[in-house]
């Protein structure tokens, strides 16, 4: 994880802090060459801010801004030491939770909750870090003790779920929430509290058993009903819905519900039943016109692409006469203008008309999103094969700052890339990377457009340089294992490669289809089957399809490897992967 780039407000803000909070000595005083602390009840304490406390303050920070979290933190959690101070100690410990290192994050949090042991964080980081450490012993009788002796019982509730969920092991994290809240069981805020642990845990069945816990002893609980709601689709979608139904019946101004009952049926497809639910609710409160947009992006799901744009072009008149009655600084009239100029963009793309695409981007005024439909009015000039004003678009931006500038440069490689036009695209960030060495996007697009063209060793040397300077680059990590495992060499180095990448990233599709490739080498047919499905869960694309079919057809499973080959070249017809498998394997598909 890379540090935000925010490290210097946050220098100067210390200083400042310890200028202000913390005592210097008086001007007609001598000065003390050993440093004074003046304890003060319920302050920070006050301290000499002497010029070695200010150099080991820069320093702790320089480091981090270097990458040294590890160096960041044990000089922090030594000033913290020193100084008494629990705002350093906080300090020490996100920084070795930055670097991951949770022994020192451990000592930080303990010398924190040490320094401001009435303070909830401190205390939540240090309990939770001593649990994932394996250290549970006592926690739970820790936190039944603070809920039953709490003056305020749902706030202790409330903390306690939120140190048992800073916890690794979310299993775990669950046994000892479900032992801290024995003493409540008619409490409903607990019951929702163990439906989330279980849910983070992976017990589904348990989260949706303990939401409708809840909602039994607070029926009219819309936060029960959102859980009965999202936990139970994944269980049984039919009641969940039926029960969101019937609570909607009696609670029919739940806006928040409603929504969300609209974003699921809507991603599940089921359009007609989500448009029934807007349309109540537009019966009920008319004056709603955000519940237009809203019906628009149910029929832009739908491809109900004519609803869609008539609900915009009333909503954008509503929108317009609100901007001519109220300055635009005192509305969000302008953002609401240019999401439904967005949706219209999308619109415009689905039915192939980029033309009408631009038209719609031209007419966004919202500054903040100036640059975002340029580069995308760029990207569609090149689509239309217009290169020359693609790049007259973006040569016509005014990058104000240096992550603009890297944008420009990546998105004028990809149109010439897209347009075949592989050697000028090179060119491009080959400039680019002189003008902005040591970027990581620059380097790794570099890398994958030299891979393009065989210069396996280029590609090799980009990448790794990728890794130097983003260590978290989960995509550098699994570009260069992938390649290592396609081209079947030094297959133990891929394989490192890979962890590495599942580690940062273990739901990404690209590297999950890369692990089960790796499994398919070393013939371990039924592992890579278990990655590449749930790559293609995430990912149909024709190249996951054409890996995923072949870790089938491996283990006799023909007429699944055929079904999926199927839907790959329904949705990518010239796939050279899938084509070529295909054609290996003396494979035709009607």
């Amino acid at each position: 994880m890379r540090f935000p780039a925010s490290v210097f407000p946050v220098v100067l803000a210390l200083v400042v802090a310890h200028e202000t909070a913390w005592a210097a000595p008086p001007a007609a005083a001598p000065v003390d060459p050993v440093e004074t602390i003046h304890l003060r009840s319920g302050e920070p304490p006050a301290v000499n801010l002497s010029p070695d406390l200010l150099f080991r303050i820069l320093a702790a920070e320089f480091s981090a801004q270097k990458g040294q979290y590890d160096d960041a933190s044990q000089e922090l959690l030594s000033l913290a030491h020193d100084t008494l101070d629990p705002r350093l100690a906080q300090r020490a410990f996100r920084m070795a939770m930055t670097a991951r290192n949770l022994n020192l994050a451990l000592r930080s949090a303990r010398e924190w909750v040490l320094l401001a042991p009435n303070d909830p964080e401190a205390v939540a980081a240090s309990l939770a870090l001593s649990a994932s450490s394996g250290q549970t012993e006592g926690l739970a009788r820790t936190l039944a003790r603070r809920i039953q002796s709490a003056d305020d019982q749902d706030q202790a509730i409330v903390q306690s779920a939120d140190i048992v969920g800073k916890m690794t092991d979310k299993r775990l994290g669950l046994e000892v929430l479900e032992k801290a809240l024995a003493g409540v069981p008619n409490s409903p805020l607990a019951h929702l509290a163990l439906a989330d642990a279980a849910w983070a845990a992976g017990e589904s069945g348990r989260a949706v058993d303990e939401a409708r816990k809840a909602q039994a002893l607070d029926p009219d609980s819309q936060d029960a009903a959102q859980r009965v709601l999202e936990y139970g689709l994944k269980v049984d979608p039919a009641r969940a819905i039926r029960d969101t139904y019937a609570y909607l019946n009696k609670h029919p101004n739940q806006r928040a519900l409603q929504l969300l009952l609209v974003s699921r049926l809507t991603s599940r497809g089921s359009y007609d039943q989500a448009l029934a639910v807007l349309d109540q609710m537009r019966q009920r409160t008319p004056e709603d016109f955000d519940l237009l947009y809203t019906e628009a992006e149910v029929n832009t799901r739908a491809g109900r692409y004519d609803a869609a744009k008539a609900l915009l072009a009333e909503y954008l008149t509503v929108q317009k006469s609100r901007r001519k009655s109220i300055a635009d600084e005192s509305t969000d009239a302008q953002a609401d203008t240019s999401d439904a100029r967005l949706l219209l963009v999308q619109i415009a793309e689905r039915q192939h008309d980029d033309q009408e695409a631009i038209r719609q981007l031209q007419m966004i005024d919202e500054p903040s999103l100036q640059f975002q439909a340029r580069t995308h009015e760029a990207v569609l000039y090149g689509k239309m094969g217009n290169l020359t004003q693609a790049r007259a678009t973006l040569d016509a931006i005014k990058p104000t700052d240096r992550h603009e500038r890297i944008v420009i440069q990546l998105t004028l490689a990809s149109i010439y890339r897209d347009a075949g036009r592989t050697d000028q695209a090179v060119d491009i960030l080959k400039a680019a990377d002189l003008a902005m060495p040591d970027t990581p996007e620059i380097k790794y697009d570099l890398g994958m457009l030299l891979h393009q063209q065989g210069k396996t060793a280029e590609f090799e040397q980009l990448m790794r340089r990728v890794i130097e300077l983003d260590p978290d680059n989960a995509n550098a990590y699994n570009s260069l294992g992938y390649t290592l495992v396609e081209q079947n060499r030094r297959l133990q180095e891929a394989r490192d490669l890979l962890e590495h990448a599942l580690d940062l990233e273990p739901n990404n599709p690209y590297v999950l289809d890369s692990v089960g490739w790796y499994l398919f080498r070393i013939k371990d047919y039924q592992g890579a089957l278990e990655y590449l499905r749930r790559s293609y869960d995430q990912l149909q694309a024709a190249d996951v399809a054409a890996h995923l079919g072949e870790a089938l057809w491996m283990l006799k499973r023909h007429t699944e490897a055929r079904d999926v080959w199927a839907r790959g070249l329904k949705d990518d017809p010239k796939n050279e992967a899938l084509i070529s498998t295909l054609k290996r394997l003396g494979v035709r598909l009607p």
